[in-house]
């Protein structure tokens, strides 16, 4: 009888165990859809940033004189992260560039990339290993006009009532050749979490 009893026992144990487990699920969402999880620099927020300043690049008078003769070559400096979060900027810098360059108006240079291209270059003439007719020649790259950079930065208050959070983000067009800021523009965002009190 103990041992039945016993056996019993660990069986409903086992599915109590079963059925507390948790089952994660994964489905695909909406990449533009608003992400609310908290007020951190999310997705939302880099995507708001990017179409609105890439949109106020575009709409510009004075880059509607730059690009109406010509495609100018620009090079986009990282945005400067001077939040407390950390944030990836980077993916930032990404959706402009990427929006810049769909629109046909301009060229890039990708300041990443310069020393993987010169070591490629330099593997082409020096090697012994690449037909010196189909090497690519060193000293025939071009240079940007254009330099595009910017800063985010945030106010972080809180109480034990709410969390705020107040992001500005601010991007500058400056000619290289004569070091005049051409075009400027900042977009902010504010984000408020209210505290949830539990009554017993």
């Amino acid at each position: 009888m103990k041992k039945l009893i016993m056996i019993t026992s660990v069986a409903l144990t086992l599915t109590l165990v079963a059925g507390c487990s948790n089952k994660s699920v994964v489905r695909y969402g909406d990449a533009t859809a608003v992400e609310t999880t908290d007020i951190s620099f999310g997705s939302t927020d880099l995507q708001k940033v990017a179409s609105q300043m890439t949109d106020s690049l575009l709409l510009s008078p004075v880059v509607g004189t730059l690009t109406a003769n010509s495609r100018p070559i620009i090079f986009v400096e990282s945005i400067k992260n001077k939040t407390s979060e950390h944030i990836d900027t980077e993916s930032i810098t990404d959706s402009i560039a990427t929006k810049l360059l769909r629109s046909g108006k301009f060229r890039f240079v990708d300041m990443d990339r310069v020393a993987a291209a010169r070591k490629q270059l330099e593997f082409q003439q020096n090697s012994g290993m690449v037909d010196t007719n189909k090497a690519m020649q060193l000293g025939k790259q071009v240079g940007a006009q254009y330099m595009l950079y910017g800063n985010l930065a945030s106010i972080v208050k809180s109480n034990k009532d709410q969390s705020d959070v107040y992001y500005k983000f601010t991007l500058r067009l400056m000619d290289l050749e004569s070091g005049l800021v051409e075009w400027a523009d900042e977009t902010e965002i504010r984000k408020t979490k209210e505290k949830e009190f539990v009554s017993w």
